[in-house]
């Protein structure tokens, strides 16, 4: 190993012990029975941790290609994280999408329930849970000490989970199913049944008391604002991104994607209903999706039916890909499909293999409580959050133990690069023929007008810009929430409830949402170079091949990297 390799995988095994939750969604074993320190004190440890490693790794020299491009990385992603740390962004780290609240939640979903030590684990976790959430707040009381808050819809909407998941809005607590898991599995220990259940109490009561906290104390001190301003703004999409973009030139260039989204729904939807120009263009999109919405022969009844339904899929996808448009590694071609538990956000979303692929890669689908499932929208989601699109890159760069530092294949990535190759997936399947079905095809491009719409209002509403005079929706207003729900309601065939709760979650994580379309962006354009460089012998399955096997990074590093190709 070298010793650019020792650094970064050193970095690992630290980072694990130091934020056991962190290392159960990495799929790193040696922690399941722990939790993480939320508290200031917790997080300055990671932080030093972060600017230890980059001061090491600085003053090492590449030795090789591979060392190279994994310095750039970790240098890239530590100098971000510290830089974050610095603007005391943990202090006021709480939204509806992704802060403690629900890593604390999801962590149990993803613990391997097979022995009586796994259960052990489980109920050590369930029994630390109070601990965790009191240091978390510990973590916001220091905020509103120094004035730094988050948003009052944040605080409001994560109540709104935490009273979920404590079991308070209808009786039934998360952790209360967890228990009846164990009962289910075959195993007979009463002392073990018996903590597991004192443990599923003590969460509950823990996620109860924090309602309280973020209502009665925090909620009063919440910031009235929802947008973040262009600086913050500017570091979050850095972070997210791995790269400096533009602000100004990607939310004029979202309108124009925009455009070219519903310029071609129009065409596809007059396919659908066999209209020959009757119809306005917005009408004859409406009446599609309608049809779409309503026929019966396109959906799918029942929650397990459509689980069935997207493993089907999953896995007839795989089969199709192997060797012809990707070379799949063993591991990789397994992959589960699973239902959501009720009170997250309601997107579908992708959960990795552990590093031995003990647990399997995994989508998540929440259903919001419907039973019936319209499929047009879902077979391009399906491309998205499993193969070709995050199942694929996450999975295979995991499984390369011998080319891939530990670091890279468990903790390195940013947003832009694994959300726009997800969203490259997308687009992918429609060139090469999966979605030649014009029904699949405008949940493609549904999806896309969802994406084009996110970079529009998550850099309006955080920025606080003016809707473009040539628009018909609204022209020259300043955005606010309440304008980027109505936009997402016109513009975007979603159900009122997933609109609301996307609305929220692009407030909460600023430059996130826009991560998807500039990401593919970047994927798109990188292909192209490519494609122009190698001129007739370019090959699309070499430049994937060589595209997962790199290694997960920044945009700015990616297109670095793949202009190589």
């Amino acid at each position: 190993m070298s010793k650019i390799y020792e650094i970064a995988d050193g970095f690992v095994e630290k980072y694990a012990a130091a934020d056991p939750v962190g290392a159960t969604f990495m799929g790193v074993a040696g922690h399941e029975g722990e939790l993480t320190d939320y508290s200031p004190e917790g997080t300055s440890r990671l932080n030093s941790l972060s600017a230890g490693t980059l001061i090491e790794i600085e003053r090492t020299k590449a030795e090789s290609e591979r060392d190279r491009v994994c310095k750039d990385t970790v240098l890239d992603e530590q100098r971000l994280s510290v830089e974050l740390f610095e603007a005391q962004e943990h202090l006021r780290n709480l939204n509806t999408m992704h802060c403690p609240v629900q890593n604390l939640r999801m962590v149990f979903d993803l613990m391997p329930r097979d022995t009586e030590e796994d259960w052990r684990n489980i109920a050590s976790r369930m029994q630390g849970v109070q601990r965790a959430l009191g240091q978390y707040a510990k973590s916001l009381d220091e905020g509103m000490r120094r004035g730094m808050v988050a948003a009052r819809r944040q605080t409001e909407g994560t109540a709104k989970q935490a009273d979920v998941w404590s079991g308070a809005k209808d009786g039934r607590s998360f952790f209360a199913s967890v228990v009846e898991g164990y009962a289910k599995s075959g195993n007979k220990n009463a002392a073990l049944k018996a903590d597991l259940e004192r443990g599923a109490k003590a969460a509950a009561a823990a996620y109860g008391d924090l309602v309280t906290y973020l209502r009665e104390t925090y909620l009063p001190k919440a910031a009235k604002k929802d947008g973040v301003g262009r600086d913050r703004y500017a570091l979050y999409s850095r972070s997210y991104n791995g790269s400096t973009i533009d602000l100004d030139e990607t939310y004029a260039w979202g309108w124009e994607q925009l455009r070219w989204v519903r310029s071609e729904m129009t065409k596809t939807a007059r396919k659908i209903v066999k209209d020959d120009g009757g119809y306005s263009d917005s009408v004859v999109i409406e009446e599609a999706i309608k049809l779409l919405e309503t026929d019966p022969k396109r959906s799918v009844e029942g929650e397990d039916s459509f689980r069935k339904w997207m493993q089907d899929l999953q896995d007839h996808t795989i089969a199709e890909m192997n060797g012809t448009h990707f070379d799949i590694a063993g591991p990789v071609r397994k992959i589960e499909t699973l239902i959501a538990p009720p009170g997250g956000a309601l997107a579908m979303y992708y959960t990795g293999p552990s590093e031995d692929f003990s647990r399997p890669g995994r989508t998540w689908y929440p259903t919001g409580g419907k039973t019936r499932f319209p499929i047009w929208r879902e077979v391009s989601i399906a491309y998205h959050e499993g193969v070709p699109g995050h199942h694929f890159q996450i999975a295979t760069q995991k499984f390369m133990s011998k080319e891939l530092s530990r670091y890279q294949r468990l903790f390195a990535g940013t947003s832009g690069y694994a959300e726009g190759w997800a969203l490259y997936a997308e687009r992918l399947m429609g060139e090469l023929g999966y979605l030649e079905n014009p029904d699949y095809y405008m949940g493609m491009l549904d999806a896309q007008g969802l994406r084009s719409v996110r970079v529009i209002i998550d850099i309006g509403m955080h920025l606080g810009l003016k809707i473009l005079d040539s628009s018909e929706f609204h022209p020259g207003e300043t955005w606010t929430p309440q304008l980027g729900f109505e936009m997402m309601k016109s513009y975007v065939h979603f159900p009122e409830d997933f609109v609301r709760s996307e609305i929220d979650r692009y407030l909460g994580i600023p430059g996130q949402a826009i991560s998807y379309k500039v990401g593919e962006r970047e994927w798109l354009g990188a292909r192209e170079t490519s494609r122009q460089k190698a001129g007739p012998k370019f090959n699309l399955k070499h430049w994937h091949n060589r595209a997962l096997t790199l290694g997960p990074m920044g945009l700015a590093q990616m297109k670095r990297e793949m202009a190589k190709v």
